[in-house]
C-alpha cells in the first residue's frame, strides 16, 4: 500500500515510493528506495522535502498516514471546490479561430530562442531585440486566447527540450500575468525573463545537460550553477530590465527557502519569481523527457497543488489554476458515456465543465463522428455526460490535439 506520511514519521528500513517533489528539487540517483540509515532521512530533510510516499508492501508502515488514493481524491475534491467559485481568464475569440496564428509564432518563438542558445554557448551575446517581438506577438495572440498557444507549447521533442522549455516557460508567464491583470509592460518584461530563464544552461556541460539518466550528487551541483550562470548573461545583456533578471534568478526559489541559489524565503522572492516557480515546475512536469514521461496537465495541477503547503505560494498557485483551467485545452478526458474527447475551451462560469470535442468510444473501441458536447450546459440539464478521468494518449495510441 502506498501512503503519504510527513517526514517527522520517516524511520530506517521504510520504503521510499515517492519522494513527492520535481527533479530539480532532490538529489538522490533514485526516485524508489529503502531507507537504510538516518543519514538517508537528514538527506531528505535538508532537500527541503516535507512529505514523502511510502510503499508499506516493501517496507516500515505508519498507520495513521493516508494512503495516496484518500490524499488524490482530498486534493481533486479541493481542487472542484476552488475551481467551481474561480472565473477563468476572459477571451476574446474562441481557441479554434486562434490555432493558425499560435502555431506560426509559437514556430517562429522556437527558432528565435534555438539561435539565441546556440549563439551564447559559442560566447556571443543575447541580442534583446531578437526576443522582444517574438514576446509582443506571444502576447497579442494570448490576450485573443490563451489556449490556443499554451496547447502547443506542450507539443516537445527530448531532443530539443531545453530550448523548446524556455518558449513554454514565456508564454506560460505571459498568460500568467495576464490572468493577474498585470500592466502590458510587465507581461512583455516577464515574459522575456521567462523565454531566457535557462539561458545559463548554455554553460553547463553537455555530457550533465543531455545525460539520460539521474545525476549524481557532483553533476547536480554542477546544473544548479545554470541559475547564476543565467542571472549572469542576462545582467550583461544591452536593454534588459530588472523585471526579467528576477524571473531568471529566482525560478528554483520555494516559498519556503528549500530553493536555490539564494534560498529565499516567502516574500523575500519577487511576486514574478514565484510565478516563475510555478510556471518552470508545471511545463517540466508536463514533458517528456529522456529519464521522464510527463504527465497528464490534470495531474501537474494536482502535484502543485499538494506542494504549494511548502514549496510555492499557495494563492498565485490558484491563481495559476484559474490562468489554464483545470482541464487545459488539448486534455484527453474520458467522460461517462465511455466516449473520449478532446478539451477545446474553457467553460466561464465552471473550470471542470469545459467544451469537449469527442471523437472515440472507449465502449466499442471505434471512432465515432466528432461532435462538441459543452459540459456545462449538460449538467446544467440535468443527467447529461460528464467528465469521469482524463486519459493518457499514448495509452490510446492517438494525438488528440489533431482533433482541435
Amino acid at each position: 500500500m502506498i501512503k503519504c506520511i510527513d517526514v517527522s514519521d520517516l524511520k530506517v528500513g521504510m520504503y521510499i515510493h515517492d519522494l513527492n517533489c520535481d527533479w530539480m528539487s532532490h538529489p538522490f540517483l533514485l526516485k524508489r528506495f529503502l531507507v537504510n540509515d538516518e543519514s538517508a532521512i537528514h538527506k531528505i530533510a535538508d532537500a527541503g522535502i516535507h512529505e514523502v510516499y511510502i510503499d508499506t508492501d516493501k517496507g516500515k508502515d505508519v498507520a495513521h498516514a493516508p494512503t495516496v488514493t484518500e490524499v488524490k481524491h482530498k486534493l481533486e475534491q479541493e481542487i472542484i471546490e476552488l475551481a467551481s467559485r474561480e472565473v477563468p481568464v476572459e477571451r476574446r475569440v474562441e481557441a479554434a479561430a486562434e490555432f493558425g496564428r499560435a502555431q506560426l509564432i509559437h514556430n517562429e518563438a522556437n527558432l528565435i530562442v534555438r539561435g539565441i542558445l546556440q549563439d551564447v554557448r559559442l560566447g556571443k551575446q543575447v541580442e534583446l531585440e531578437m526576443v522582444e517581438p517574438s514576446i509582443e506577438k506571444m502576447t497579442t495572440s494570448i490576450l485573443r486566447n490563451g489556449g490556443a498557444l499554451l496547447s502547443l507549447c506542450r507539443i516537445k521533442d527530448k531532443d530539443n527540450y531545453t530550448f523548446q522549455h524556455s518558449v513554454s516557460v514565456g508564454a506560460l508567464m505571459v498568460s500568467f500575468c495576464n490572468a493577474m491583470n498585470m500592466s502590458r509592460e510587465v507581461i512583455h518584461h516577464a515574459g522575456i525573463g521567462g523565454m531566457l530563464h535557462d539561458i545559463g544552461k548554455m554553460k553547463v556541460p553537455d555530457s550533465i545537460l543531455n545525460k539520460p539518466g539521474k545525476l549524481t550528487e557532483q553533476e547536480f551541483a554542477v546544473m544548479k550553477c545554470h541559475v547564476v550562470e543565467s542571472k549572469q548573461i542576462l545582467l550583461a545583456t544591452k536593454g534588459i530590465s530588472d523585471t526579467a533578471v528576477k524571473v531568471a534568478a529566482q525560478h528554483h526559489e520555494r516559498h519556503d527557502g528549500s530553493g536555490y541559489p539564494e534560498g529565499l524565503k516567502g516574500e523575500e522572492i519577487s511576486q514574478l519569481g514565484q510565478m516563475a516557480a510555478i510556471v518552470d515546475v508545471y511545463d517540466a512536469l508536463t514533458s517528456d523527457r529522456c529519464y521522464h514521461k510527463g504527465m497528464a496537465p490534470t495531474d501537474a495541477l494536482r502535484k502543485i497543488f499538494e506542494w504549494s503547503k511548502f514549496h510555492f505560494n499557495p494563492v498565485l498557485v490558484q491563481a495559476f489554476m484559474r490562468c489554464i483551467g483545470i482541464y487545459p485545452i488539448g486534455t484527453l478526458v474520458r467522460l461517462e458515456s465511455g466516449r473520449l474527447g478532446v478539451v477545446i475551451e474553457q467553460n466561464d462560469n465552471n473550470l471542470v465543465s469545459p467544451k469537449v470535442k469527442v471523437f472515440f468510444s472507449s465502449k466499442s473501441n471505434t471512432y465515432i463522428p466528432p461532435e462538441i458536447v459543452d459540459l456545462s450546459r449538460s449538467m446544467g440539464a440535468g443527467g447529461g455526460d460528464k467528465i469521469v478521468s482524463h486519459e493518457s494518449p499514448s495509452k490510446w495510441r492517438m494525438d488528440p490535439l489533431r482533433f482541435l
